[in-house]
């Protein structure tokens, strides 16, 4: 699941905090390092845990009204698809999720009543949810196509569980985005016949990734004064100083992959930080950023002090 974007982004987030507060061992870097892309793949889970959750407070709701309107004698009953959903059932009995839940005991979601109602209000209201409880087709597949829809339109970019997020990990404030691809991703991935034993998505996409995390962190931080001088001399008229420090960390992260590993691409590296400039600075920034990057690479395969291969 940690894949090398995230891994990027969180090199770049702890390189940053580095230069705010100086002093920590490099082993102590990498620990938490490792902590961070832990908590990551928590993150994960707990976003996985939220469709069962509202299930539940859903469940809850449809129960109230069931023996309201059996004492008050009415023949009608609420629509039960909604909590029937099988899809969110067979996620609710995930052995790998329920693992994690208690591991944790009780988790952020339980916590959360407030949270849930909203997005259970908001859900109940939607068109998604009147098309799929008036469907006339009843299979897994729609029911996991309807959460699937669900994900996309209302828990991603959803300003209200990214504040609960922040509050519950600083760790996670800028995570969200990428995780919610894995979320979606493995809702994809979901088959009935697979029960409660559904694999989820393993810590890392490749053995080898928590490697090149080490090591680009590592890069990073102990060349980081041999870095900044090349960014200074390709400054032209501007100090170092005059740029934004993100900025800085950026580029010295962008060139400890360019450098110190020969085997990616560098256009995979040139889009990975700019995109990175564009999310954490501004667009002018990412155009100057660019070109700053791609002379330095210039000057340095003149020099033969890069090869790519």
């Amino acid at each position: 699941m940690i894949n090398r974007e995230l891994i990027r982004l969180k090199v770049v987030q702890l390189v940053y905090s580095n230069y705010k507060n100086p002093g920590k061992t490099l082993e102590k870097a990498v620990e938490e390092l490792s902590f961070s892309l832990a908590q990551s793949y928590d993150l994960y889970h707990y976003l996985l845990l939220l469709i069962p959750e509202i299930t539940d407070f859903g469940r809850e709701l449809y129960e109230s009204s069931y023996s309201r309107m059996k004492s008050l004698g009415e023949s009608e009953t609420p629509n039960p698809r909604f909590i029937n959903n099988r899809f969110a059932a067979q996620l609710a009995a995930n052995s790998q999720l329920n693992k994690f839940a208690d591991k944790k005991g009780t988790h952020h979601w339980q916590e959360e009543e407030g949270e849930l109602r909203a997005l259970f209000k908001i859900i109940s209201s939607s068109e998604i949810y009147a098309d799929y409880m008036n469907s006339e087709e009843d299979s897994y597949e729609a029911d996991k196509a309807f959460w699937k829809k669900v994900y996309k339109k209302y828990i991603c970019e959803n300003e209200s569980i990214e504040s609960c997020l922040e509050e519950w990990s600083i760790y996670w404030n800028d995570d969200k985005y990428i995780i919610d691809t894995f979320v979606l991703k493995t809702i994809s991935h979901f088959k009935e016949t697979n029960g409660a034993d559904q694999p989820l998505l393993a810590a890392y996409d490749k053995a080898e990734d928590w490697e090149f995390a080490q090591n680009l962190f590592k890069s990073a931080l102990l060349n980081k004064a041999e870095y900044e001088k090349l960014i200074a001399a390709n400054t032209h008229n501007w100090t170092l100083e005059r740029l934004p420090v993100i900025d800085v960390v950026i580029m010295v992260t962008a060139l400890a992959e360019i450098i110190n590993f020969p085997q990616i691409g560098l256009s995979i590296t040139f889009n990975e930080y700019i995109n990175l400039i564009k999310a954490y600075s501004t667009p002018q920034n990412a155009s100057y950023v660019n070109g700053l990057l791609d002379n330095i690479v210039k000057k340095l395969t003149k020099e033969n002090k890069l090869i790519k291969q």
